[in-house]
């Protein structure tokens, strides 16, 4: 098969969706890698690393989507990439079709075979396509929520570890998942205190039995949130339904009842944002203060370290990389049902219900 991966080009995005290594691993199986030109820059692989692995460089985007059967990439395409997308072609990459009617119906109109890595599920539930990206932006979340607690950013001026004689910063986290953990983690390694709310109470149990005293577990309601939210310096959101919109479980009305510069940093961004005041970000442009309250709902989080995304990213889905190449599409879905599960259009046809769900659509789900 012919697979390409075209450098990333969505705003301050360094991440590529292959490295080296897993280039090389494609040519020994005796598949056609196209690598796009300065692909990998920013993630710290070059050219020459591809070229020593078996790829083929070439140096436009539009040479790499003509050339490929299969596009292995990060992001969701944008525009400037819609025309190029063709029929049949399968394009695997993170969609978050949910949070966007105009990506869905470019990628309808396109009849290529989008299969989605949020959306691949094992058999215990699990997302292992989304779990590393998960973790980084998870990690990433305490760390950019910290910087941005500081006063000329426009912060609430707390040091999350606090000093001797001083209590230290509170951070409540919502949503006891992949990204509340390592969220809980990192906060708590800085020595804030930390609440953690989530419904599930089996996964609260599993909190309350892996972290430190200072973090304390709490069933995740509105009331109870109305309640966090007037003390915590730091709110992570990090709420997940698979393939659909996240729920708002902050509401602008709320943010009156949190003290000024308090900051809350939305991780579920991708998937609409669990903040009714949620709107995409940028690293360029990464804040917006309402109400007096500083918001960082970067759309792309893992993107700022690029070298790490990468590497973590490429652990997990070359395995089901080598498996499309290796037996085409419809072959490889039948056989592994974890794959199936990330198909979300085929075709011109939806084939993810959650997607038509989140638009209200009246459509066939085949």
């Amino acid at each position: 098969m012919k697979i390409g991966v075209p450098k990333e080009i969505k705003n301050n995005e360094s991440r590529v969706g292959m490295t080296p290594a897993g280039v090389f691993e494609l040519i020994k199986s005796n598949h056609t890698v196209y690598i796009q030109n300065d692909a990998g820059f920013g993630s710290g692989f070059f050219n020459k690393d591809y070229e020593e692995a078996g790829a083929i460089i070439l140096d436009s985007i539009e040479e790499v989507y003509a050339a490929s059967d299969m596009i292995v990439k990060v992001k969701e395409p944008i525009e400037q990439e819609y025309d190029l997308i063709k029929q049949d072609q399968v394009v695997f990459t993170y969609f978050h079709f949910a949070s966007s009617e105009i990506l869905t119906k470019a990628m309808i109109n396109s009849k290529a075979v989008c299969i989605a890595y949020e959306t691949v599920e094992d058999s215990e539930g699990a997302l292992p396509l989304l779990i590393p990206m998960s973790e980084v932006a998870g990690r990433m979340s305490i760390q950019q929520g910290a910087k941005y607690l500081e006063k000329p950013i426009k912060g609430r001026g707390v040091l999350l570890g606090g000093v001797p004689g001083v209590p230290p910063g509170k951070v409540l986290v919502l949503g006891a998942g992949i990204v509340g953990i390592q969220a809980a983690k990192m906060a708590a390694g800085l020595g804030a205190h930390v609440t953690i709310m989530d419904i599930n109470m089996k996964q609260l149990r599993y909190v309350n039995d892996v972290m430190p005293n200072h973090v304390v577990t709490e069933f995740s309601s509105e009331y109870n949130i109305r309640k966090r939210i007037k003390e915590s310096d730091l709110i992570i959101g990090g709420v997940l339904i698979k393939g659909a919109k996240a729920p708002k479980l902050i509401t602008k009305d709320m943010l009156k009842d949190m003290r000024p510069g308090t900051v809350i940093v939305d991780v579920a961004v991708d998937q609409g944002g669990c903040f009714e005041t949620t709107k995409a970000t940028t690293h360029e442009d990464p804040t917006y203060i309402i109400d007096d309250v500083v918001h960082y709902c970067v759309a792309n989080m893992p993107g700022a370290v690029p070298y790490t995304s990468t590497v973590a990213l490429t652990n997990v889905t070359l395995p089901y990389v080598l498996k499309l190449a290796n037996q085409g599409w419809e072959k490889a879905c039948e056989t592994i049902p974890a794959l199936a599960k990330g198909l979300n259009i085929v075709n011109g046809k939806i084939v993810y219900k959650e997607i038509a769900e989140a638009f209200k659509w009246e459509t066939e789900i085949v």
